[in-house]
């Protein structure tokens, strides 16, 4: 395992979200190397250039004090836009706020450039910076108060200010072109999604040359397994027809002889020749003949538990009385149901059909008091034409192993999935049916 594998736990899983980091982070690595180099180093150089400046005309004003006496440092600190307080009333020590990053700069220059400076107070709500000076070399002890400005470029700010609405307008944009670029994967998606379900979305390929081509290859993909269905499905209904007729006139035939007891098992015969043919039509032909429409779920649970009581089934119903309407093949999943209660009729002598319906799903669930079917068996089970002689009694019925294979695939169809287990009510089979909705 990775050692920055838990950093995927943190990232977005969805296109639109990855799309939006890869725009953000280089924007955004992009400002905090300009505001760390360009800024920092940009405003500190100026500012100690501006410092060096004032520098020389505090000197000069001292130089004066020194020279001229008091009236000629007052009128050049006047001349330079200097006030002075004589004595000096600032308490010692330097002061500035924790993010006055050219303060620093502006302390050190006045220490190293003015001699006898005791305190640099940047600290003023007036936005003056007040430099304290002890007395020597013919002049007194003052304070020298001057505009900040006169120190740091003003208004440093606007440059963040611009990078930042520059860099949401840029991000802005290339998020709208991007998103142009993205829906086009997304419908692609999701006609795969609905194609995977057993529903046909109307699609066309659009999008960059790439996307394009992915959009066309399915649709060429889609149309390959529906003519392939389609050609299964006439073909066996072909085969159907034909054999239809001579089984026909096989039973009439045999219902002509003279030999009743002899042509009542011919008859027999027959007629389980053609239950074996309507099961491999129902397995050929799948749900293609089935359009997918609102149903009532609850409704069509108690239809096929009606339909196998008639029959003469011992059958109940453990579910909701009333349920959602869910998007689906109502054909196909009473097929399935159909099949899955007279596998358990055939193998045992009650059954349950129960209805959960979750979050996202819903869950038909068949159980029987059977003999059931063993964990390792149960993979073979759902497979064509399987016949598990050691786990299913046999003289209970007849069959060519199609029931769960039937149902396995109707399932399929509709995006969901059949499981096998042991029922916990009747001890025998448990079938989960689970179809999204």
């Amino acid at each position: 395992m990775s050692p920055f594998s838990w950093i995927k736990r943190f990232l977005p899983r969805g296109l639109y979200g990855r799309a939006a980091l890869i725009l953000i982070v280089p924007v955004l690595g992009v400002q905090l190397v300009v505001s760390s180099v360009f800024i920092q180093r940009h405003y500190e150089n100026v500012t100690e250039q501006m410092a060096r400046a004032l520098a020389l005309d505090m000197n000069l004003v001292l130089e004066r004090f020194a020279s001229g006496g008091d009236a000629a440092g007052r009128a050049t600190a006047e001349a330079l836009e200097i006030e002075l307080a004589i004595p000096p009333q600032s308490e010692p020590g330097d002061r500035r706020l924790f993010y006055d990053l050219s303060g620093v700069v502006m302390i050190d220059v006045m220490r190293s450039n003015v001699p006898g400076v005791t305190a640099v107070d940047l600290v003023n709500i007036d936005d003056d910076a007040t430099i304290s000076v002890a007395a020597g070399a013919g002049h007194p002890a003052m304070d020298m108060t001057v505009s900040r400005r006169r120190v740091s470029a003003s208004n440093p700010h606007q440059l963040l200010v611009i990078m930042g609405f520059t860099g949401i307008f840029m991000t802005a944009l290339a998020y709208l072109f991007l998103r142009n670029q993205l829906r086009p994967i997304r419908r692609l998606a999701k006609a795969a999604e609905a194609f995977g379900k057993g529903r046909r979305v109307e699609y066309r390929p659009a999008g960059a040359t790439e996307v394009r081509s992915a959009g066309r290859a399915f649709l060429d993909m889609r149309n390959r397994i529906e003519n392939q269905i389609e050609q299964r499905t006439l073909m066996l209904s072909g085969v159907s027809h034909d054999l239809r007729t001579p089984l026909t006139r096989m039973r009439l035939g045999l219902s002509m002889m003279e030999d009743e007891q002899g042509a009542a098992d011919l008859i027999r015969d027959v007629e389980e020749m053609e239950v074996l043919l309507n099961t491999f039509l129902d397995f050929a032909r799948g749900e293609a003949l089935d359009d997918p429409v609102e149903t009532d779920v609850v409704a069509l649970a108690n239809r096929v538990v009606d339909n196998a009581r008639r029959a003469g089934g011992q059958v109940t119903y453990d579910g909701p009385e009333r349920g959602d309407r869910v998007l689906m093949r109502p054909d196909a999943v009473h097929r399935a149901l159909t099949n899955l209660i007279g596998n358990a009729l055939r193998y045992g002598d009650r059954a349950v059909l129960s209805l959960t319906l979750l979050e996202g799903a819903l869950r038909f669930t068949i159980e029987d008091d059977g003999p059931g079917i063993p964990p390792e068996d149960r993979a073979a089970a759902v497979r064509p034409f399987t016949r598990l002689d050691s786990a299913r009694n046999q003289d209970r019925g007849t069959g060519v192993g199609l029931g769960l294979a039937i149902a396995t695939d109707i399932a399929r169809r509709h995006g969901g999935t059949l499981r096998l287990a042991e029922s916990a009510r009747l001890g025998g089979l448990r079938v989960d049916l689970v179809l999204p909705r």
